[in-house]
Protein backbone atom coordinates (compact mmCIF):
# COMPACT_ATOMS: atom_id res chain seq x y z
CA UNK A 1 0.00 0.00 0.00
CA UNK A 2 1.23 3.49 -0.82
CA UNK A 3 2.32 5.58 2.11
CA UNK A 4 1.16 9.19 2.24
CA UNK A 5 3.03 11.97 3.98
CA UNK A 6 0.91 14.95 5.07
CA UNK A 7 2.08 17.09 2.14
CA UNK A 8 1.35 14.23 -0.25
CA UNK A 9 -2.03 13.76 1.39
CA UNK A 10 -2.89 17.41 0.89
CA UNK A 11 -1.96 17.05 -2.76
CA UNK A 12 -4.04 13.90 -3.07
CA UNK A 13 -7.02 15.61 -1.44
CA UNK A 14 -6.76 18.42 -3.94
CA UNK A 15 -7.01 16.01 -6.86
CA UNK A 16 -9.90 13.80 -5.75
CA UNK A 17 -12.68 13.21 -8.26
CA UNK A 18 -16.05 11.43 -8.25
CA UNK A 19 -18.50 10.58 -10.95
CA UNK A 20 -21.30 12.64 -9.46
CA UNK A 21 -20.75 12.86 -5.77
CA UNK A 22 -20.87 16.27 -4.24
CA UNK A 23 -24.02 17.90 -2.92
CA UNK A 24 -24.99 21.59 -2.88
CA UNK A 25 -24.24 24.65 -0.85
CA UNK A 26 -24.32 28.32 -1.78
CA UNK A 27 -20.94 29.61 -2.84
CA UNK A 28 -19.34 31.89 -5.39
CA UNK A 29 -18.00 30.12 -8.43
CA UNK A 30 -14.32 30.17 -9.15
CA UNK A 31 -13.23 32.01 -12.31
CA UNK A 32 -11.82 29.87 -15.09
CA UNK A 33 -8.16 30.11 -15.87
CA UNK A 34 -7.94 27.93 -18.97
CA UNK A 35 -10.44 28.60 -21.75
CA UNK A 36 -11.73 25.55 -23.58
CA UNK A 37 -12.99 25.38 -27.14
CA UNK A 38 -16.63 24.35 -26.96
CA UNK A 39 -19.36 24.25 -29.60
CA UNK A 40 -20.20 27.35 -31.61
CA UNK A 41 -23.57 27.50 -29.89
CA UNK A 42 -21.91 28.25 -26.56
CA UNK A 43 -18.67 29.80 -27.80
CA UNK A 44 -17.07 32.58 -25.79
CA UNK A 45 -13.67 33.55 -24.48
CA UNK A 46 -14.59 31.90 -21.19
CA UNK A 47 -16.88 28.86 -21.67
CA UNK A 48 -19.50 28.48 -18.95
CA UNK A 49 -19.13 26.27 -15.96
CA UNK A 50 -21.75 23.61 -15.53
CA UNK A 51 -24.80 25.59 -14.32
CA UNK A 52 -25.93 25.84 -10.72
CA UNK A 53 -28.36 23.12 -9.67
CA UNK A 54 -31.98 24.29 -9.74
CA UNK A 55 -33.35 22.95 -6.47
CA UNK A 56 -36.73 24.64 -6.81
CA UNK A 57 -39.36 25.23 -4.16
CA UNK A 58 -40.11 22.78 -1.37
CA UNK A 59 -42.99 20.45 -2.16
CA UNK A 60 -45.74 21.20 0.43
CA UNK A 61 -47.16 17.65 0.58
CA UNK A 62 -44.77 15.06 -0.75
CA UNK A 63 -47.21 12.12 -0.44
CA UNK A 64 -49.97 13.97 -2.29
CA UNK A 65 -47.42 14.75 -5.00
CA UNK A 66 -46.49 11.07 -5.21
CA UNK A 67 -50.17 10.05 -5.41
CA UNK A 68 -50.77 12.49 -8.27
CA UNK A 69 -47.87 10.90 -10.14
CA UNK A 70 -49.28 7.42 -9.52
CA UNK A 71 -52.58 8.50 -11.06
CA UNK A 72 -50.97 9.62 -14.32
CA UNK A 73 -51.46 7.41 -17.36
CA UNK A 74 -49.61 9.57 -19.89
CA UNK A 75 -45.97 9.16 -18.82
CA UNK A 76 -43.64 7.97 -21.54
CA UNK A 77 -39.89 7.48 -21.35
CA UNK A 78 -37.00 7.45 -23.82
CA UNK A 79 -38.55 7.09 -27.30
CA UNK A 80 -36.26 5.84 -30.09
CA UNK A 81 -35.66 7.60 -33.42
CA UNK A 82 -34.10 5.45 -36.15
CA UNK A 83 -32.74 6.79 -39.40
CA UNK A 84 -34.83 4.24 -41.30
CA UNK A 85 -38.00 5.36 -39.51
CA UNK A 86 -37.64 8.88 -40.91
CA UNK A 87 -36.92 7.72 -44.44
CA UNK A 88 -33.15 8.20 -44.43
CA UNK A 89 -30.38 5.74 -45.21
CA UNK A 90 -27.93 5.13 -42.39
CA UNK A 91 -25.09 6.56 -44.49
CA UNK A 92 -26.99 9.71 -45.59
CA UNK A 93 -25.14 11.99 -43.21
CA UNK A 94 -26.15 15.19 -45.00
CA UNK A 95 -29.82 14.23 -44.86
CA UNK A 96 -29.46 13.33 -41.17
CA UNK A 97 -27.91 16.68 -40.33
CA UNK A 98 -30.69 18.48 -42.22
CA UNK A 99 -33.28 16.45 -40.29
CA UNK A 100 -31.79 17.46 -36.94
CA UNK A 101 -31.73 21.11 -37.94
CA UNK A 102 -35.34 21.04 -39.14
CA UNK A 103 -36.72 19.11 -36.16
CA UNK A 104 -34.52 20.56 -33.41
CA UNK A 105 -37.30 21.97 -31.21
CA UNK A 106 -39.43 18.86 -31.62
CA UNK A 107 -36.55 16.63 -30.53
CA UNK A 108 -35.68 18.80 -27.53
CA UNK A 109 -39.33 18.83 -26.47
CA UNK A 110 -39.31 15.03 -26.59
CA UNK A 111 -36.21 15.02 -24.39
CA UNK A 112 -37.86 17.30 -21.82
CA UNK A 113 -41.23 15.53 -21.86
CA UNK A 114 -39.89 11.96 -21.92
CA UNK A 115 -36.55 12.28 -20.10
CA UNK A 116 -34.43 10.99 -22.97
CA UNK A 117 -34.38 10.29 -26.71
CA UNK A 118 -32.41 7.38 -28.21
CA UNK A 119 -30.96 7.74 -31.72
CA UNK A 120 -30.02 4.69 -33.79
CA UNK A 121 -28.74 4.01 -37.33
CA UNK A 122 -27.14 7.43 -37.77
CA UNK A 123 -23.68 7.25 -39.35
CA UNK A 124 -23.35 11.01 -38.75
CA UNK A 125 -22.46 10.41 -35.09
CA UNK A 126 -19.93 7.60 -35.62
CA UNK A 127 -17.08 10.09 -35.37
CA UNK A 128 -16.59 12.99 -32.95
CA UNK A 129 -16.86 15.65 -35.66
CA UNK A 130 -20.28 14.42 -36.72
CA UNK A 131 -21.41 14.02 -33.12
CA UNK A 132 -20.56 17.68 -32.47
CA UNK A 133 -22.46 18.68 -35.62
CA UNK A 134 -25.45 16.68 -34.31
CA UNK A 135 -25.82 18.51 -31.02
CA UNK A 136 -24.97 21.88 -32.54
CA UNK A 137 -27.76 21.34 -35.09
CA UNK A 138 -30.13 20.81 -32.17
CA UNK A 139 -29.00 24.05 -30.54
CA UNK A 140 -27.56 22.44 -27.42
CA UNK A 141 -25.28 24.76 -25.42
CA UNK A 142 -22.14 23.02 -24.21
CA UNK A 143 -20.60 23.67 -20.80
CA UNK A 144 -17.58 22.48 -18.89
CA UNK A 145 -17.60 19.04 -17.34
CA UNK A 146 -19.20 19.29 -13.85
CA UNK A 147 -16.00 17.72 -12.48
CA UNK A 148 -14.06 20.77 -13.68
CA UNK A 149 -13.57 22.21 -10.19
CA UNK A 150 -12.47 18.83 -8.80
CA UNK A 151 -10.34 17.18 -11.47
CA UNK A 152 -9.90 16.84 -15.23
CA UNK A 153 -11.94 14.10 -16.88
CA UNK A 154 -10.13 12.66 -19.95
CA UNK A 155 -11.40 13.69 -23.37
CA UNK A 156 -12.17 11.19 -26.12
CA UNK A 157 -9.58 12.55 -28.56
CA UNK A 158 -7.05 13.27 -25.83
CA UNK A 159 -6.94 16.97 -26.67
CA UNK A 160 -7.11 19.62 -23.98
CA UNK A 161 -10.23 21.68 -24.47
CA UNK A 162 -12.16 19.03 -26.38
CA UNK A 163 -15.92 19.24 -25.71
CA UNK A 164 -16.40 15.45 -25.73
CA UNK A 165 -15.33 13.63 -22.57
CA UNK A 166 -14.63 9.98 -21.85
CA UNK A 167 -17.61 8.10 -20.36
CA UNK A 168 -15.77 5.75 -17.94
CA UNK A 169 -14.16 3.41 -20.47
CA UNK A 170 -11.08 2.38 -18.47
CA UNK A 171 -10.23 -1.31 -18.55
CA UNK A 172 -9.49 -1.12 -14.82
CA UNK A 173 -13.14 -0.15 -14.21
CA UNK A 174 -14.76 -2.74 -16.48
CA UNK A 175 -16.11 -4.85 -13.62
CA UNK A 176 -17.39 -1.79 -11.76
CA UNK A 177 -21.16 -1.45 -12.21
CA UNK A 178 -21.85 2.30 -12.25
CA UNK A 179 -25.06 2.78 -10.31
CA UNK A 180 -27.86 5.06 -11.40
CA UNK A 181 -27.26 8.75 -10.80
CA UNK A 182 -27.92 12.27 -11.99
CA UNK A 183 -24.72 14.10 -12.88
CA UNK A 184 -23.91 16.82 -10.36
CA UNK A 185 -20.88 18.00 -8.43
CA UNK A 186 -21.16 20.40 -5.51
CA UNK A 187 -23.47 23.22 -6.48
CA UNK A 188 -23.54 22.38 -10.18
CA UNK A 189 -25.51 20.07 -12.48
CA UNK A 190 -25.69 20.08 -16.28
CA UNK A 191 -29.21 20.53 -17.62
CA UNK A 192 -28.72 17.87 -20.28
CA UNK A 193 -26.18 15.49 -21.79
CA UNK A 194 -25.58 13.47 -24.94
CA UNK A 195 -23.88 10.08 -24.61
CA UNK A 196 -22.44 8.61 -27.80
CA UNK A 197 -20.97 5.23 -28.75
CA UNK A 198 -17.81 5.37 -30.87
CA UNK A 199 -16.97 1.71 -30.20
CA UNK A 200 -19.12 -0.83 -28.38
CA UNK A 201 -17.58 -3.25 -25.91
CA UNK A 202 -17.29 -6.85 -27.07
CA UNK A 203 -19.79 -7.82 -24.36
CA UNK A 204 -21.75 -5.87 -21.79
CA UNK A 205 -21.12 -2.17 -21.31
CA UNK A 206 -24.75 -1.21 -21.84
CA UNK A 207 -25.68 2.37 -21.11
CA UNK A 208 -28.33 2.43 -18.40
CA UNK A 209 -31.17 4.94 -18.09
CA UNK A 210 -34.09 5.31 -15.69
CA UNK A 211 -37.00 7.72 -15.37
CA UNK A 212 -36.71 9.68 -12.11
CA UNK A 213 -40.48 10.20 -12.09
CA UNK A 214 -41.13 6.46 -12.09
CA UNK A 215 -38.65 5.82 -9.28
CA UNK A 216 -40.32 8.49 -7.12
CA UNK A 217 -43.74 7.02 -7.98
CA UNK A 218 -42.79 3.47 -7.01
CA UNK A 219 -41.00 4.08 -3.70
CA UNK A 220 -42.63 3.20 -0.39
CA UNK A 221 -44.58 6.33 0.71
CA UNK A 222 -43.35 6.08 4.30
CA UNK A 223 -39.75 6.03 3.13
CA UNK A 224 -40.41 8.91 0.71
CA UNK A 225 -41.80 11.03 3.53
CA UNK A 226 -38.91 10.17 5.84
CA UNK A 227 -36.26 10.90 3.22
CA UNK A 228 -37.88 14.13 2.09
CA UNK A 229 -38.44 15.48 5.61
CA UNK A 230 -34.93 14.59 6.83
CA UNK A 231 -33.13 15.24 3.52
CA UNK A 232 -30.08 13.23 2.44
CA UNK A 233 -26.34 13.73 2.73
CA UNK A 234 -23.43 12.16 0.88
CA UNK A 235 -20.00 11.25 2.10
CA UNK A 236 -17.82 11.88 -0.91
CA UNK A 237 -14.45 10.43 0.01
CA UNK A 238 -12.60 8.48 2.67
CA UNK A 239 -8.99 9.04 3.68
CA UNK A 240 -7.93 5.84 5.48
CA UNK A 241 -4.35 6.86 6.17
CA UNK A 242 -4.37 7.72 9.86
CA UNK A 243 -3.78 4.44 11.70
CA UNK A 244 -0.61 6.02 13.10
CA UNK A 245 -2.76 8.31 15.26
CA UNK A 246 -3.62 5.36 17.55
CA UNK A 247 0.09 4.84 18.27
CA UNK A 248 0.37 8.32 19.78
CA UNK A 249 0.07 8.87 23.54
CA UNK A 250 -3.57 9.34 24.45
CA UNK A 251 -3.07 12.94 25.58
CA UNK A 252 -1.57 13.84 22.18
CA UNK A 253 -4.32 12.40 19.99
CA UNK A 254 -6.99 15.17 20.26
CA UNK A 255 -4.69 18.07 19.25
CA UNK A 256 -3.04 16.03 16.47
CA UNK A 257 -6.42 14.91 15.13
CA UNK A 258 -7.67 18.49 15.22
CA UNK A 259 -4.60 19.73 13.34
CA UNK A 260 -4.82 16.97 10.71
CA UNK A 261 -8.53 17.60 10.20
CA UNK A 262 -7.88 21.30 9.75
CA UNK A 263 -5.07 20.70 7.25
CA UNK A 264 -7.10 18.26 5.16
CA UNK A 265 -10.19 20.49 5.24
CA UNK A 266 -8.13 23.46 4.04
CA UNK A 267 -6.52 21.41 1.26
CA UNK A 268 -9.84 20.19 -0.08
CA UNK A 269 -11.76 23.46 0.23
CA UNK A 270 -8.92 25.34 -1.46
CA UNK A 271 -9.36 23.12 -4.51
CA UNK A 272 -13.13 22.98 -4.96
CA UNK A 273 -15.78 25.70 -5.17
CA UNK A 274 -17.96 24.22 -2.42
CA UNK A 275 -17.45 23.15 1.19
CA UNK A 276 -17.19 19.73 2.77
CA UNK A 277 -17.38 18.70 6.41
CA UNK A 278 -14.60 16.34 7.54
CA UNK A 279 -15.55 13.76 10.17
CA UNK A 280 -13.39 11.19 11.92
CA UNK A 281 -14.38 7.54 11.62
CA UNK A 282 -13.01 4.04 11.19
CA UNK A 283 -12.64 1.97 8.03
CA UNK A 284 -11.68 -1.53 6.99
CA UNK A 285 -11.49 -4.81 8.84
CA UNK A 286 -8.87 -3.39 11.19
CA UNK A 287 -10.89 -0.24 12.00
CA UNK A 288 -8.19 2.09 10.73
CA UNK A 289 -8.79 5.72 11.60
CA UNK A 290 -9.99 7.68 8.58
CA UNK A 291 -11.37 11.07 7.67
CA UNK A 292 -14.64 11.11 5.80
CA UNK A 293 -15.76 14.15 3.80
CA UNK A 294 -19.49 14.83 3.93
CA UNK A 295 -21.39 17.29 1.78
CA UNK A 296 -24.30 19.40 3.05
CA UNK A 297 -27.82 17.98 3.09
CA UNK A 298 -30.10 18.21 0.07
CA UNK A 299 -33.61 17.12 -0.94
CA UNK A 300 -33.87 13.74 -2.71
CA UNK A 301 -36.86 14.84 -4.81
CA UNK A 302 -37.01 17.96 -6.97
CA UNK A 303 -39.48 19.87 -9.10
CA UNK A 304 -38.38 19.80 -12.74
CA UNK A 305 -37.15 23.27 -13.78
CA UNK A 306 -39.18 23.26 -17.04
CA UNK A 307 -42.18 20.93 -16.70
CA UNK A 308 -42.77 21.33 -12.95
CA UNK A 309 -43.03 17.55 -12.45
CA UNK A 310 -41.66 15.98 -9.25
CA UNK A 311 -38.87 13.46 -9.77
CA UNK A 312 -36.24 11.47 -7.91
CA UNK A 313 -32.87 13.29 -7.81
CA UNK A 314 -30.88 11.12 -5.44
CA UNK A 315 -27.69 9.18 -6.13
CA UNK A 316 -28.12 6.53 -3.45
CA UNK A 317 -27.88 3.77 -6.07
CA UNK A 318 -24.37 4.80 -7.07
CA UNK A 319 -23.18 6.20 -3.72
CA UNK A 320 -24.40 3.75 -1.08
CA UNK A 321 -21.51 1.72 0.30
CA UNK A 322 -23.86 -1.18 1.07
CA UNK A 323 -25.28 -1.33 -2.45
CA UNK A 324 -21.81 -1.23 -3.99
CA UNK A 325 -20.69 -4.06 -1.71
CA UNK A 326 -23.78 -6.07 -2.66
CA UNK A 327 -22.85 -5.67 -6.32
CA UNK A 328 -19.31 -6.87 -5.59
CA UNK A 329 -20.76 -10.30 -4.80
CA UNK A 330 -22.07 -10.39 -8.38
CA UNK A 331 -19.39 -8.59 -10.39
CA UNK A 332 -16.29 -8.92 -8.23
CA UNK A 333 -14.49 -6.47 -5.97
CA UNK A 334 -13.79 -2.92 -7.08
CA UNK A 335 -10.27 -2.61 -8.43
CA UNK A 336 -8.59 0.26 -6.60
CA UNK A 337 -5.27 0.65 -8.38
CA UNK A 338 -4.03 4.04 -7.27
CA UNK A 339 -4.22 6.47 -4.36
CA UNK A 340 -7.01 8.53 -5.87
CA UNK A 341 -9.15 5.42 -6.43
CA UNK A 342 -8.60 4.22 -2.89
CA UNK A 343 -9.94 7.42 -1.36
CA UNK A 344 -12.69 7.89 -3.95
CA UNK A 345 -15.32 6.06 -1.88
CA UNK A 346 -18.77 7.36 -1.12
CA UNK A 347 -21.83 6.63 0.99
CA UNK A 348 -25.19 8.20 1.78
CA UNK A 349 -26.91 9.16 5.02
CA UNK A 350 -29.91 11.13 6.16
CA UNK A 351 -29.35 14.87 6.15
CA UNK A 352 -28.98 14.79 9.96
CA UNK A 353 -26.17 12.17 9.61
CA UNK A 354 -28.43 9.30 10.65
CA UNK A 355 -27.84 5.92 9.03
CA UNK A 356 -30.27 4.61 6.43
CA UNK A 357 -31.35 1.05 7.23
CA UNK A 358 -30.24 -1.86 5.05
CA UNK A 359 -33.90 -2.70 4.36
CA UNK A 360 -34.58 0.81 3.04
CA UNK A 361 -31.42 0.74 0.92
CA UNK A 362 -32.44 -2.63 -0.52
CA UNK A 363 -35.90 -1.26 -1.32
CA UNK A 364 -34.43 1.75 -3.13
CA UNK A 365 -32.16 -0.58 -5.10
CA UNK A 366 -35.07 -2.81 -6.11
CA UNK A 367 -37.26 0.11 -7.20
CA UNK A 368 -34.39 1.65 -9.14
CA UNK A 369 -33.46 -1.54 -10.99
CA UNK A 370 -37.12 -2.23 -11.79
CA UNK A 371 -37.14 1.03 -13.75
CA UNK A 372 -33.73 0.70 -15.45
CA UNK A 373 -33.49 0.25 -19.21
CA UNK A 374 -30.33 -1.44 -20.53
CA UNK A 375 -29.50 0.34 -23.79
CA UNK A 376 -27.08 -1.68 -25.91
CA UNK A 377 -25.47 1.00 -28.05
CA UNK A 378 -23.61 0.44 -31.30
CA UNK A 379 -21.31 2.81 -33.18
CA UNK A 380 -23.09 6.11 -33.87
CA UNK A 381 -25.91 5.58 -31.38
CA UNK A 382 -26.65 8.53 -29.10
CA UNK A 383 -28.76 8.98 -25.96
CA UNK A 384 -29.79 12.61 -25.48
CA UNK A 385 -31.04 13.02 -21.93
CA UNK A 386 -32.46 15.56 -19.53
CA UNK A 387 -30.07 15.31 -16.59
CA UNK A 388 -32.78 16.17 -14.06
CA UNK A 389 -35.49 13.76 -15.16
CA UNK A 390 -33.31 10.90 -16.44
CA UNK A 391 -30.76 8.99 -14.37
CA UNK A 392 -27.91 7.11 -16.02
CA UNK A 393 -25.35 4.42 -15.28
CA UNK A 394 -23.22 1.75 -17.00
CA UNK A 395 -23.12 -2.03 -16.96
CA UNK A 396 -19.90 -4.03 -16.54
CA UNK A 397 -18.13 -5.02 -19.75
CA UNK A 398 -15.40 -7.03 -21.43
CA UNK A 399 -13.23 -5.83 -24.29
CA UNK A 400 -12.56 -2.30 -25.46
CA UNK A 401 -15.27 0.31 -24.96
CA UNK A 402 -15.17 3.86 -26.28
CA UNK A 403 -18.15 5.98 -25.35
CA UNK A 404 -18.18 9.76 -25.01
CA UNK A 405 -20.34 12.44 -23.43
CA UNK A 406 -20.99 16.14 -23.99
CA UNK A 407 -22.56 18.23 -21.22
CA UNK A 408 -25.01 21.07 -21.80
CA UNK A 409 -25.89 24.11 -19.73
CA UNK A 410 -29.16 24.33 -21.63
CA UNK A 411 -30.45 24.71 -25.16
CA UNK A 412 -31.94 27.22 -27.55
CA UNK A 413 -35.67 27.52 -26.87
CA UNK A 414 -35.53 26.36 -23.24
CA UNK A 415 -37.16 29.50 -21.86
CA UNK A 416 -39.96 29.24 -24.41
CA UNK A 417 -40.57 25.65 -23.30
CA UNK A 418 -40.73 26.75 -19.68
CA UNK A 419 -43.20 29.57 -20.44
CA UNK A 420 -45.38 27.14 -22.41
CA UNK A 421 -45.37 24.59 -19.56
CA UNK A 422 -46.29 27.27 -17.01
CA UNK A 423 -49.18 28.45 -19.18
CA UNK A 424 -50.46 24.90 -19.59
CA UNK A 425 -50.26 24.40 -15.83
CA UNK A 426 -52.31 27.55 -15.20
CA UNK A 427 -54.93 26.48 -17.72
CA UNK A 428 -55.16 23.04 -16.10
CA UNK A 429 -55.76 24.62 -12.68
CA UNK A 430 -58.48 26.90 -14.07
CA UNK A 431 -60.21 24.10 -15.98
Amino acid sequence: MAKFSLPALALACASISTTSAFAPISTNSRPLTTPLHMSSVASSDSPPLSPLTVWGDKIPNIIESQNQLKARKDMQFAPTIKSSDIGLASNDTEGQLAYFEEHAMEIKQQMVDNGAVIFREFDLMKEQEGFVKFYEALGMKTCLDPLHSVSARPTVDGKKGSPVYEAVNKESRKNFFIGMHNEFVGTRAPRAAAFVCFKAAESGGEFLIADGRSIFRDLNPELVEKLYNRNIRYSVMELPFFGWVDSLPEFARPPVMGAVKGLVTAAINAKVDFSVDMQWGEAGYDATKMLQARAPSQPPILIHPVTGEPHWFCNVHSHSSKLRKDRESVYGAERFEDGASQINKSDMFYGDDGDISDDDLTHMDEVTMKNVQFVKMTEGDVVLLDNYKCMHGRNVFDGTRKHGVAWFEGWEGEQEMKAKAQQQSKEAVMA
